[in-house]
């Protein structure tokens, strides 16, 4: 299996009639989902869409998704993942980044076409789109390599099977549910249930009414569970782990929803750039409150406390950006931004970030860009957002501002909500009279509290 489109043609060859999806009570088999994908391929394909194109697709959790996300790469263009949450100014500037040619929020259907167009390993298989030091988000380039090698990596050390069925609960425009609850239960010829959005009591009543047997989450789904009542009155003896990431899970947290719940948590860390995941916490030996070690394959290492990777995940570069690109991927290693210690064992341990990126609910934001926004206001002189430790969040954004006219803390915050996704927006506003800074003019965030 070389390319995504190719995993799933062989599962299909293998196992026609085995379910592969389900969704609202309604399942779908590999080969069903290879036919259809097969026509909004030919759907595309009539359209002009070829090699070398980009297609965005912007919509919720759902079969479309996926129909949406094979059909583009059969027909050996690029996905586009966007989160539909964004208001329309920041969908534009994604479209119009990546040069996008078409944007899907319904998978359209068409008879099959005779042949599709042969695709490459190393062929661009999707732009996805992470904040970055520039303040705007930027397009990590990620080829069919990248995405197998992850999956086959996760799939490995989480001793996946063809018994396996994953619940996805994260959005499918994220490279977690694509990885991890899509690509990887393919792998290993499982399943997987997909949920159009996160609520925790059905959660828990999809868990034990599909079966399920593992789901991905971030350490705010695990805190909402934690305070989920009634939570003895589900059956779920087949889950048989579960995996955090996209943040440092609290301790606390994880010992609380393994006493509550009796499953096993696999912590693992990743970034975009780097597909998904970099390292995991092994299920033979773990270390609770570390991220694990490198999997097969993948290098980690320290260099000023900052951890750097280097592996077949690794991105071929940010899309139109060549300096981006080289502030990132120095001699083949691929500069993190987040920093860590090691132990005797070779266990990570996150530590901090680098770079001022707020992590909401597994949601990266990056200060820059709401500050762009306040900074729009007629009366806002000077504005720095930072984050704050939240229980549930896990971090929330908070604005410090310097007023030079009337305003208010619910007019800014609503100003923000007219221009930025809801969970960009500042929970609360605290209006100073000078914000502290160095010599140089630089605002000093850390003495905002």
């Amino acid at each position: 299996m070389t390319t995504i489109p190719e995993l799933l043609r062989s599962r299909a060859a293998e196992t026609p009639d085995r379910t592969f999806l389900v969704f609202e009570g309604l399942e779908t088999t590999y080969r069903e989902l290879d036919e259809r994908s097969d026509r909004v391929a030919s759907a595309l394909i009539a359209q002009g869409i070829g090699a070398g194109d980009a297609v965005a697709v912007c919509m919720g959790n759902r079969p479309e998704f996926l129909l949406a996300w094979w059909g583009i790469l059969k027909a050996g263009a690029a996905l586009v993942p966007v989160n539909p949450a964004l208001r329309p100014p920041e969908v534009d500037y994604i479209r119009r980044d990546s040069g996008a040619r078409l944007m899907l929020t319904d998978a359209p259907e068409a008879p099959p076409l005779p042949q599709l167009p042969e695709l490459r390993p190393d062929g661009l298989a999707a732009i996805v789109y992470t904040s970055g030091t520039t303040g705007k988000p930027k397009g990590a380039m990620l080829s069919h390599a990248n995405y197998l090698w992850d999956a086959e990596a996760i799939a490995k050390a989480t001793r996946m099977t063809e018994a396996d069925r994953f619940l996805c609960i994260l959005p499918l425009f994220h490279v977690n549910a694509q990885v991890v609850t899509t690509l990887a239960p393919m792998v290993a010829g499982g399943s997987m249930v997909l949920m159009g959005k996160f609520s925790p009591i059905e959660m828990l009543e999809t868990l034990a009414r599909t079966g399920c047997s593992a789901f991905s989450g971030v350490p705010t789904v695990y805190t909402v569970l934690n305070n989920t009542p009634g939570a003895q009155e589900y059956d779920l003896s087949r889950l048989r782990f579960c995996i955090c990431g996209a943040a440092p899970m609290p301790v606390e947290v994880f010992r609380e929803f393994e006493r509550k719940y009796a499953a096993t948590i696999v912590e693992g860390y990743g970034l975009t750039e780097g597909t998904c995941a970099s390292s995991v916490n092994p299920l033979a030996r773990r270390k609770i409150g570390s991220i694990g070690v490198a999997l097969d394959g993948q290098e980690m290492k320290l260099v000023d406390g900052e951890i750097l990777i280097r592996g077949p995940n690794v991105m071929s570069g940010y899309f139109k950006n060549p300096t981006a690109t080289a502030e990132a991927i120095r001699d083949g290693w691929l500069c993190t931004g987040d920093l860590a210690r090691v132990d005797e064992d070779g266990y990570f341990y996150l530590v901090g970030r680098k770079k001022e990126m707020i992590i909401r609910g597994g949601q990266k934001i990056y200060p820059k860009e709401v500050e762009e926004v306040l900074y729009q206001h007629p009366a806002v002189a000077e504005a720095a957002v930072a984050g704050i430790a939240d229980a549930k969040w896990g971090e929330e954004v908070v604005a410090y501002v310097v007023r030079r006219g009337e305003v208010t803390e619910a007019e800014l915050i609503d100003f923000c909500g007219q221009r930025l996704a809801g969970f960009k927006c500042p929970k609360a506003v605290c209006f100073r009279e000078a914000l502290p800074k160095t010599a140089t003019g630089k605002i000093q965030k850390h003495l905002l509290e």
